[in-house]
């Protein structure tokens, strides 16, 4: 059996997830959220942020397990699609195994884009509560071979002036607070690991910068319920940089995009919301 068909036929375990409102709450608050967010940090009347399905039934970084086959020091989040049925529980025990869906080989030294996918559910009744879709590019495995039919096309971003632009700022200490959801990456809160890799200092996880845009788009549509968020991962943010955050009014919902000053960082985003 090729590599190839070995990672498209993994069988990953099972990962079980019991969460609490203060795991909640830990989660808004490594993405930004703040006293004047207090349906977010205040048990009283608490709601979960739709982005937190990206770190429910989480499996970890599988990318560099050696039963994987990949190599994971050369591996980089691309992007990440959430789909939702409606609201998130505050608090719940879910449920969830990932896959990987498919693999887009670029070729010989160019690497490849390994998709993969989990359906979280609630392990009481079974009941789905998001699909969460994960892309990362690969760059040190190319030449796997592909699978899974033709490249997905990032949405659209409209070729016109944005309806506006909301300026977000993320804190200093934001990377030492989402760690705590399960993501130990030193490359998030170590300076010696971040210069070894060639950056100046720890980056922002990109999920976190992924739900400090989910929590602003909320305050923007405050009373509409997310279906889906996508986005690309184009370029690092540096805990306490601020977001210049670009938003397109589309039929279903938003279009948006990024900018640290003139860096490019988070590219092709959409919100989708279910109809009223």
């Amino acid at each position: 059996m090729s590599r190839h068909d070995r990672l498209i036929s993994h069988v990953f375990p099972i990962v079980e997830h019991q969460y609490t409102t203060r795991d909640t709450i830990l989660y808004a608050l490594g993405c930004g959220a703040g006293a004047e967010d207090l349906d977010l940090v205040y048990e009283s009347g608490l709601i979960a942020m739709p982005s937190m399905a990206s770190v429910l039934a989480y499996p970890g970084n599988w990318y560099a397990r050696s039963e994987i086959e990949l190599d994971g020091l050369r591996t980089l989040h691309g992007s990440e699609r959430i789909e939702l049925a409606g609201h998130l529980p505050v608090e719940g025990h879910v449920r969830a195994a990932a896959r990987i869906t498919a693999i887009h080989d670029k070729g010989e030294g160019r690497g490849a884009l390994v998709v993969s996918s989990r359906e979280i559910r609630d392990v009481a009744d079974g009941r789905l509560l998001a699909t969460v879709t994960q892309r990362a590019f690969c760059r040190g495995d190319g030449g796997i071979g592909s699978s899974g039919g033709p490249v997905p096309v990032p949405a659209p971003v409209p070729d016109r002036a944005p309806d506006r632009v909301v300026r977000l700022a993320t804190s200093p200490r934001a990377a030492a607070i989402y760690r705590l959801m399960g993501d130990d990456n030193p490359l998030h809160i170590d300076p010696a690991f971040a210069r070894a890799a060639g950056l100046d200092r720890p980056v922002l996880h990109g999920l976190s910068t992924y739900g400090h845009v989910a929590r602003m788009i909320m305050r923007d549509a405050p009373d509409r319920v997310f279906r889906l968020m996508d986005c690309r991962f184009v370029a690092p943010v540096f805990p306490g940089e601020t977001l210049d955050l670009a938003l397109w009014q589309t039929l279903d919902g938003l279009a948006f995009r990024a900018r640290v000053g003139p860096r490019m960082v988070i590219d092709n985003g959409e919100v989708a919301f279910h109809s009223r």
